[in-house]
Formats: structure tokens, sequence, C-alpha cells
């Protein structure tokens, strides 16, 4: 685990994961920053609304352009909890996001650091600045004790 406090998004971003887990779904939390403020944030939920899109970047990503009232979150940095799959790496790609910090990395799903490496295609129109691992502890040990309770 962490030893030194985790910056407040990605702490929040883990509640919202631990929040997942309780709901039944696999657990990941994202929030949207500005300006040192939180203006958007989910966690999953793609079993409980039916919907294959509801991952926690997506609903971070609309609260805050609601918040905003633009689909443009340019200056705005996303916390979330693992790597981006290819849909929420695409969204951040179109949202204009300005800096992606992601705890844990996914080899299976992530498309950032693995698989498909969206930011680093030629025709990527946005490419966030992009840190990874902070937090990964502790988003590797929700994620692993979910999966061991369903196997």
């Amino acid at each position: 685990m962490t030893r030194w406090p985790l910056p407040v998004p990605m702490q929040r971003a883990l509640e919202l994961a631990a929040e997942a887990a309780a709901a039944g779904e696999v657990p990941v939390g994202a929030v949207v920053v500005q300006a040192g403020r939180i203006i958007g944030e989910g966690r999953n939920a793609p079993r409980a609304l039916h919907d294959p899109t509801a991952h926690a970047e997506i609903a971070a990503i609309r609260q805050a352009a609601a918040h905003l009232g633009s689909e443009r979150l340019g200056g705005c940095d996303l916390w979330v909890t693992l790597e981006p799959c290819p849909m929420c790496a695409g969204a951040i790609i179109h949202a204009r996001i300005q800096r992606l910090y992601y705890a844990a990395p996914d080899g299976k799903g992530g498309a950032v650091a693995h698989g498909a490496r969206l930011f680093d295609q030629p025709a990527c129109l946005h490419r966030p600045e992009v840190y990874g691992g902070m937090g990964e502890g502790e988003s590797a040990a929700l994620l692993q004790g979910f999966f061991r309770e369903r196997r």
C-alpha cells in the first residue's frame, strides 16, 4: 500500500470504487477535477443500469461536462482507479482532459499503457499527460478482493 497520503481526488476515486464493489459492480471509481475542486464523479454501474457504457470515467466526464455546460473539459484532470479501457480512453480524448491519473494498470483491458495505447496513435486528436501508479496497491487490493469473492 501507499506509504504517504494519497491526493484527495484519488482517495475519493477509491471510495467510489469501494461503493461500486458493494453494489456488485467491478470496483472502479473516477473523479474529474478543475482548479483543485471535484466537479464530476462516477463509479462503475453497467449491471445496475443495464448499460455497457456505464463506466466510472464516462459517468465522471458526463457529470463534469454538465457542470461546466460544455463537452470540452480542457484544463480538467481525471483521476481513476484503473487504467482506462478503449472506450473510456476515447472519451478522454474527445473531452480534451488535460491530465489523466490512474492507479492500477490493466494489462488485459487497458488502452493507455497496454493494448491499443490510444494516446500514442498518430490519428489521436488530443493527448493528455498521463501519470500511472498512484494508489495502485489500494486499487489492486479492491479488484483482487472483488474477483476472489466471485470465484
